[in-house]
């Protein structure tokens, strides 16, 4: 199914992230969260590449399982910084022969002290290379605090515009702790033409270390009230897990409440974090 028509219903989608395992580890270690993020029924589930496009082969595998063993849409990742021509067509071939036709175009992480590759230089490049290949619906990524590469907000919302009018059929936001930072990048795509559905990247915080990582790479701010918790809690697990889950449903309800397109919901492969927001929005979708 195209993931895009699912926005012309008028609720708020609910979709989840997972990624393959490290290559240390076997695929199958990531199975049994997964049967348990899929029993939850989000509308659709999307599978990374790994850091740095790893695990290209496993995030094949895994969008497969999900879409045809238990027949939930899925979204594989792409990205084309360390990847030419010819391996991009390969992955997409892998897809199509996994039934995977919504594929999430990435430029992808640099991997350090090693060339990238030059037949792709920009996400919106790979974009329109796939939309001429055909065969899949696309999506993109996007950065409401804007992407930590960009010159200035004015180029990054263009560079956005590039890709959308290349193919990327809606947009999946990196992760952010305030709302109104969201609904002002909104109003900014809104005013430069940009008029695909953007879904929204929620993260719960179960882990200070692991959220202060994910900021680092992505720019995202972290409100007052927000540190307070990472602080007063980061030394006691269960209470720092509990009130991050409390910080994303706040979240996720009023997203829903302004009409968000979507959540998407970076699980980080955590099945009871993901039930838990689940069940607290579930009534409101």
């Amino acid at each position: 199914m195209k993931i895009s028509d699912m926005y012309k219903e008028d609720k708020t989608l609910l979709s989840f992230e997972v990624f393959p395992p490290k290559k240390t580890s076997p695929i199958e270690s990531v199975y049994g969260a997964l049967k348990e993020l899929c029993s939850l029924k989000p509308a659709y589930i999307s599978v990374t590449y790994g850091a740095g496009g790893t695990a290209a082969d496993n995030t094949c595998a895994i969008a497969g399982r999900i879409k045809n063993d238990y027949k939930i849409e899925t979204i594989a990742h792409i990205t084309c910084v360390n990847s030419t021509k010819a391996e991009v067509e390969r992955s997409l071939d892998s897809f199509k022969e996994n039934n995977i036709d919504n594929v999430l175009a990435l430029r992808g992480d640099r991997v350090p002290d090693v060339e990238p590759k030059t037949d792709f230089e920009y996400a919106s490049e790979l974009t329109e290379f796939i939309k001429k290949k055909g065969g899949f619906h696309i999506a993109g990524a996007c950065y409401p605090e804007v992407h930590p590469e960009a010159k200035d907000e004015i180029s990054d919302i263009l560079n956005l515009k590039k890709k959308v009018d290349a193919g990327a059929e809606f947009l999946i936001s990196q992760l952010f702790f305030d709302n109104k930072i969201f609904y002002d990048f909104e109003k900014r795509c809104r005013l430069a033409g940009i008029d695909v559905p953007v879904e929204a990247g929620i993260m719960p915080v179960v882990n200070k270390k692991q959220i202060q990582r994910m900021v680092s790479l992505c720019g995202a701010s972290l409100p007052a009230k927000f540190s307070r918790i990472m602080n007063r809690y980061e030394h006691n697990p269960e209470a720092l897990r509990d009130a991050g889950i409390a910080y994303a449903v706040d979240q996720c309800v009023d997203l829903i409440a302004n009409g968000a397109s979507g959540i998407h919901l970076y699980t980080m492969n955590n099945p009871y974090v993901a039930r838990k927001i689940t069940d607290a929005v579930s009534s409101l979708l």
